[in-house]
């Protein structure tokens, strides 16, 4: 595989594997441990699976007749050419050969994918899709939900290295039918290598600003037994003052297959320092902050006539951010770092069976979330000392819980393939009782190799900790908000053959209650509120060509690949109002991807050039004048040598052109910035 596959993804392939996931295991501490109490006994009547990925499988590829793969864009398994929903999927050998040495970098190059990046290299980053917000879509590692309550600002917090992930599976759109609450506008699941073949892999990394990437990865079988266990470590001493960073990773998972019955266990941790240098503010130049998160899942699968898949699943995340990094020059009003522990435990079951009128499923969840701070939450009795810390105490403590049950049935007559659904949800938060999401979508082949797709989703998002809570110089939580909603339509056309891939298709969302961080004319803090109504349209488009295929026996182009997606947002709002978040989407975004040969046989070249126009604006911190955000061209580019399929090394250029340009208020991106590595697996 070449980056053709990459290009291929991105005209938006169904999902091939989120049904057959792996599950979690809970082993919460000292008070938190009622959390889990609770889960069990509601685990034993609830409890659902909405993104099982079968991860036994290889990765997708394009050469395939995908028509006939199973996939899970539904609660039900269906086949590709049944499923009415839009999925990007980008596999491993398409990572190996792009530019990118993150998570974010990766994502930023999908169809309608809105990163902003705070932090190099995966630091921080926010991601929204379809012009929606950053907390609006939800995050999956193996198909457990990782998403953080606390704030969408952790919600890639990872305990993987990008040499670890298989593939990434991108649904766009609301997705509350399938997933569950806060997949409000899309979900993201990384999947994690899953070869059956014994072997030890190593990656290495230099690069400008004393940048320095190392990881190892281990695979091995014993028996019905799958091991994989995998470390990273990097750091690097920043692109401008205090943008320095260190990084920690280590995962392991492990799978059993005993006949019909596959049991899977994964646990992992992530640990990030880094110098945030204007992350939430430019008044504040000397900012600081450090995370470690903690997870576990245990899943299981069993049945043939009926297919029961439950599962549980763990996470712990600290944060401790410093307005003032190690207290130095700290104003004389700063009482002090702020601590927050947000743990998240939950439990789940999807059962679902075939007969003569298609394919029905049935399932739940129960889902609990809490937080320890001196900040967010309501105030305890007693303060208590902060865990892993020398000093610090909490002072203030919340928790919610979320009972999901669903419904839906699939069913084909001919080409035309249609599935409905039901999400009841209720929130012990909200006060307003149950609430009731349904779902619909549809496919139909017009001709071979020419379908037509579409959907209505109805979802919601929850408010974040911080969304509720949060306090400080500039910023003032609210804790009567309430649950975002929104309801979408959506329609595509997909043409494909043996040498391209094209699509079109374009979506119509109207929200309800959207949250939003803004300020009224003589207001000196942003304050979170509920935005009556936002409607918004999109286009999106995506055409690639494999010219290799095209034209057979030559090398010096192998693929050319153009996405666009233009995204139009009601952006009437009360006189003087100004939004921090909402209103400040990606409005145009225009990816192309060229892949070439050098002349020799195992040499190429990778390039990809994005351009981004974002709607909105910003004010400087210094004069409180309101400055648009600009337009701007990015252009990365990867040299790589393939030895052979164990060995590889490259070199490469991000923001080659050196463009000088801040995607987040004043927050000045990284220029050129040159790395080389290698990557090099030892089977046994």
């Amino acid at each position: 595989m070449n980056l053709t596959n990459f290009w291929h993804q991105q005209r938006m392939v169904h999902f091939k594997q989120w049904m057959h996931t792996r599950y979690a295991v809970f082993n919460t501490l000292n008070r938190e441990i009622r959390i889990g109490f609770l889960l069990t006994a509601y685990f034993t009547c609830l409890g659902y699976q909405s993104t099982f990925a079968k991860t036994e499988t290889d990765s997708i590829n394009t050469k395939i007749n995908l028509e006939e793969v199973e996939v899970s864009a539904r609660r039900g398994p269906t086949l590709y050419s049944e499923a009415g929903r839009i999925v990007t999927v980008l596999s491993r050998a398409q990572i190996e050969k792009l530019p990118v040495q993150s998570v974010p970098e990766l994502l930023r190059m999908a169809l309608s994918v809105d990163i902003r990046e705070r932090g190099p290299l995966g630091m921080q980053a926010d991601i929204s899709m379809r012009g929606g917000s950053f907390d609006q879509v939800m995050i999956l590692l193996n198909g457990v939900n990782v998403t953080d309550p606390q704030t969408g600002h952790h919600a890639l917090n990872l305990p993987v290295s990008l040499e670890s992930i298989e593939r990434v599976e991108i649904l766009q759109g609301p997705a509350a039918r399938v997933y569950g609450p806060n997949a409000f506008n899309g979900a993201i699941n990384f999947i994690t290598t899953t070869s059956d073949q014994n072997g030890l892999s190593v990656s290495g990394l230099k690069g400008s600003h004393n940048l320095f990437n190392g990881q190892i990865g281990l695979r091995h079988r014993t028996g019905s037994w799958k091991h994989y266990f995998s470390a990273q470590k990097g750091n690097s001493d920043g692109y401008r003052d205090n943008t320095d960073f260190e990084l920690l990773n280590l995962f392991y998972n492990g799978r059993l297959s005993l006949g019909e019955e596959k049991l899977s266990f994964q646990l992992g941790y992530n640990e990030k320092a880094f110098g945030a240098n204007s992350f939430y503010s430019a008044t504040y130049p000397n900012q600081f902050e450090a995370t470690r998160t903690l997870f576990g899942s245990l899943s299981m699968e069993t049945g043939e006539r009926i297919r029961i898949r439950p599962n549980v699943y763990w996470r712990r995340h600290h944060d401790r951010f410093e307005l003032f990094r190690g207290n130095k020059n700290a104003a004389g009003w700063y009482a002090g770092h702020n601590y927050h522990l947000t743990d998240v435990a939950g439990a789940n079951v999807n059962a679902s069976t075939d007969w003569a009128l298609g394919t029905t499923s049935v399932g739940g969840e129960v889902r609990g979330e809490a937080v320890w701070s001196n900040v967010l939450g309501l105030p305890l009795d007693e303060p208590m000392d902060v865990p892993g810390e020398p000093e610090g105490q909490f002072t203030r403590y919340f928790h919610r819980g979320n009972i999901s049950l669903f419904g839906e049935h699939n069913f084909r007559v001919g080409r035309l393939n249609v599935s409905g659904g039901l999400l009841m949800n209720r929130h012990s938060q909200t006060g307003y009782g149950v609430d009731w999401y349904p779902g619909l979508d549809v496919s139909y082949w017009i001709l071979p190799g020419f379908k037509w797709m579409a959907a209505y989703n109805k979802s919601l998002r929850m408010p974040t900790f911080t969304d509720l809570f949060y306090s400080g110089p500039t910023n003032e939580g609210n804790a009567q908000l309430k649950p975002e909603e929104a309801q979408t339509i959506e329609s595509a056309f997909r043409w494909r053959s043996f040498w391209h891939d094209t699509q079109l298709g374009g979506f119509y969302r109207k929200g309800e209650n959207l949250i939003d961080w803004g300020r009224r004319p003589g207001e000196e803090k942003y304050t979170t509120s509920n935005i009556n109504e936002v409607e918004a349209l999109g286009l999106e488009f995506s055409w690639q060509m494999d010219f290799q295929a095209f034209l057979p026996g030559q090398n010096v182009l192998q693929t050319l690949a153009v996405n666009y997606s233009y995204t139009w947002q009601d952006l009437s709002s009360d006189e003087g109002y100004e939004s921090y978040y909402v209103l400040d989407h990606l409005r145009q975004k225009l990816n192309i991807g060229v892949s070439h040969g050098l002349g020799l046989e195992r040499l190429s070249a990778q390039w990809n050039m994005l351009y981004r126009d974002r709607a909105g604006y910003y004010k400087l911190s210094a004069t409180d004048t309101r400055v648009d955000y600009e337009p701007f061209w990015l252009t990365d580019v990867r040299v790589m040598w393939q030895q052979t399929p164990q060995f590889r090394m490259y070199a490469e250029a991000t923001n080659l052109l050196d463009t000088k340009y801040a995607d987040m208020g004043e927050l000045t991106q990284p220029g050129r910035w040159i790395k080389v590595g290698f990557s090099y697996t030892f089977n046994y």
